[in-house]
């Protein structure tokens, strides 16, 4: 078949290099435009550009999706199907142009935690299994008809960037199967039946990242390794050479507890421990405000802790 894909992110190229090297013929890439970015505030292409020019494939990057020249320029590329990661919402001249219809990735297993950011979410609710699916896309976001799904188990110390890298393998071969089945007449999409109880994956915001240390140990290890490497859960430290905001990137959920005030920090040797609600955690990696990112050994070994020290 011929495929266009759309997609932005580092997501997004695993998907698009699977079906580059499948029997199918991609027939173009729509992305982004290129945004200013850094200091220089120099132009820079999405993740799926710069793979797109590596193989040599057409390129469409509109700023507006309902721009005629775009429509023209998009149905000139004949495809049976679209395939969408990580892009933006489609207008319906859009994604109802292709003969076989256009199809999304998405990072959970539909209907639940539709949204932005469902990797994060899960993993902040405590999930042990979460998945990928493939859906026809509708007038709605992430309500359309299921196509394939596949599960994934969720460690109790995994964190959002690992699941994000085993979803990026586990999706190339989702969406290239999903192609396969479309391409045979195989695919038997089924209506999303939602569940008495929805859990969304709405956009991630600056309050949604504050660590409380009165929450119990479990709740704030999730929420750490839920933001985790980005944006990253922080809180306000107080320790004797720093006053402001610090990450908190990797946490372990200590057997035993201390008697302390939720909030406390302590160490044990060159171990770095927090007081919750509910139990201790063990700090394994945090990133102090403007400063770089340490394992807890190498920030003991640059910061002194005392019985003052504390976030809050």
């Amino acid at each position: 078949m011929r495929v266009v894909f759309m997609g932005t992110p580092e997501f997004a190229v695993s998907m698009l290099t699977a079906i580059h090297q499948s029997k199918h013929v991609l027939a173009g890439v729509v992305t982004t435009p290129d945004r200013p970015s850094g200091r220089g505030r120099k132009l820079k292409a999405s993740a799926v550009k710069e793979k797109a020019l590596e193989l040599g494939l057409p390129i469409l990057q509109p700023e507006k999706l309902r721009d005629p020249h775009f429509l023209e320029e998009l149905q000139s590329w004949q495809a049976d199907v679209f395939v969408v990661v990580a892009f933006r919402m489609l207008p319906a001249n859009v994604w109802k142009m292709p003969s076989l219809g256009t199809f999304n990735l998405h990072a959970s297993l539909l209907p639940q935690y539709r949204g932005a950011a469902p990797i994060n979410w899960a993993i902040v609710n405590g999930e042990t299994i979460t998945g990928l699916s493939t859906f026809f896309i509708d007038e709605k976001i992430d309500t359309g008809a299921i196509i394939d799904q596949t599960e994934l188990s969720i460690g109790i110390n995994e964190t959002a960037g690992s699941l994000h890298d085993r979803m990026m393998v586990q999706g190339a071969k989702l969406v290239v199967k999903t192609i396969n089945s479309i391409a045979n007449g195989q695919a038997k999409a089924r209506k999303q039946e939602p569940p008495a109880i929805i859990k969304e994956a709405p956009k991630i915001f600056k309050p949604d990242l504050l660590i409380d240390p009165q929450n119990d140990a479990l709740k704030i290890h999730n929420l750490i390794r839920g933001m985790s490497p980005f944006p990253g859960a922080y809180a306000q430290i107080i320790i004797p050479s720093f006053e402001g905001q610090v990450k908190i990137l990797e946490t372990r959920i200590c057997e035993d507890s201390s008697d302390r005030d939720a909030g406390s920090l302590y160490k044990k040797g060159k171990r770095l421990f927090l007081s919750t609600g509910h139990g201790d955690l063990e700090i394994l990696s945090l990133q102090l405000q403007g400063k770089k990112r340490l394992n807890a050994l190498d920030f003991l070994n640059g910061q002194e802790i005392n019985e003052k020290s504390k976030i809050y």
